[in-house]
């Protein structure tokens, strides 16, 4: 999938061109902005922090959620969804404590499987054991689907079972 974080609503064109079916938006009114000119070119997913009052507009525009993260989000989403999983305990970074998983995978019907970010590094393997833990997890709990790894660390993630890695920066690279 194609992270659109920071492609400009104008190179969107440029994905569109190259056959890039699946795109990711992190934030929700860029998302809107984007949709609303390249609806029909992508299918669309949200990859960003799912604040509760963008639910609806989430739900609207994507075929899945990468972020689902809090109770006040599941009950306003209607989509399906993964459950962000806060691997490395890092205080800046979304995602539910493993701990607190089950909670959420009990309240929302359509969870697909797991997303993570582990901590930036310079080195792709020290992203393996965040990117294992995660597979752990979603297979403990029966979940298939795995968002995990980035232009930095996709290729670890896909020896460890990623199904959706998202692309952005590796994109552009001449």
């Amino acid at each position: 999938m194609a992270a659109t974080k920071y492609v400009s609503l104008e190179d969107m064109a440029v994905l569109a061109e190259a056959g890039i079916e699946v795109v990711g938006e992190n934030r929700a009114q860029d998302l809107q902005a984007k949709h609303r000119v390249y609806g029909d070119a992508f299918r669309w997913h949200f990859i960003g922090q799912l604040q509760s009052r963008k639910a609806p507009l989430v739900s609207e525009l994507c075929e899945l959620c990468h972020s689902l993260a809090s109770e006040s989000a599941a009950r306003k989403l209607t989509i399906p969804a993964l459950v962000e999983v806060n691997l490395s305990g890092e205080p800046t970074k979304s995602g539910v404590d493993p701990e607190e998983l089950l909670q959420l995978l009990e309240l929302y019907p359509d969870v697909r499987g797991l997303m993570t970010m582990p901590p930036a590094t310079g080195d792709p393997e020290d992203s393996r054991p965040y990117f294992r833990r995660l597979r752990e997890l979603a297979e403990r709990h029966g979940l298939h689907d795995l968002s995990m790894g980035t232009s930095q660390d996709y290729r670890v993630a896909a020896e460890e079972g990623a199904t959706l890695v998202r692309v952005g920066a590796v994109l552009w690279q001449r």
